[in-house]
């Protein structure tokens, strides 16, 4: 007959390994990267610049860093200027406001901010995973707000869910 004490701290022993080894695969998903670093070592993100109607200067450096950030932190890609395994270029196309609800004095009570960017992603190694392709967010606010006063929270908004859209249809392999 078995030790129970023996038996007890088996099974506890085997449903560690199996929350270590189930912890280990969600990290990796939760990671967002897919990227096979045997085959990809470098890539190369060039400027966005803006080619939108409605220009906000700051816009395009916060876009930048951002998108870097999120290749940095989320893979082991270098960040190299010239040929590289993978490329991300684009521009910035849209920075529209656009009223959305509509008081009883038909005046506007909502405003949208929407923000679209063209990424072109290039895979050296594969052209079949190429993307050129529009992203676009958005963040409404009270129009009794002056837009200045809430444009650099907005935009730091809505380019973190743009960066996270283009992060996994490119990079992410989703």
């Amino acid at each position: 007959m078995r030790d129970k004490p023996t038996s007890y701290a088996a099974a506890i022993a085997a449903s560690l390994l199996l929350l270590i080894c189930c912890a280990g695969c969600i990290s990796y998903k939760l990671n967002g990267s897919a990227i096979n670093y045997d085959v990809y070592k470098t890539i190369n993100i060039s400027e966005f610049p803006i080619r939108a109607a409605l220009v906000y200067p700051p816009l395009q450096q916060t876009f930048e860093n951002k998108l870097m950030d999120a290749v940095t932190r989320q893979t082991r890609l270098q960040e190299v200027d010239g040929p590289s395994d993978l490329e991300m270029s684009g521009e910035i196309t849209g920075y529209s406001l656009s009223p959305q609800a509509v008081g009883t004095d038909a005046y506007a009570t909502e405003t949208r901010l929407t923000i679209t960017v063209r990424v072109k992603y290039t895979d050296t190694k594969n052209p079949a995973n190429n993307i050129d392709q529009s992203f676009s967010a958005y963040r409404q606010f009270s129009s009794s707000l002056m837009l200045t006063d809430v444009q650099d929270d907005l935009c730091n908004e809505i380019s973190d869910e743009l960066v996270d859209l283009i992060f996994n249809a490119t990079l992410g392999n989703w």
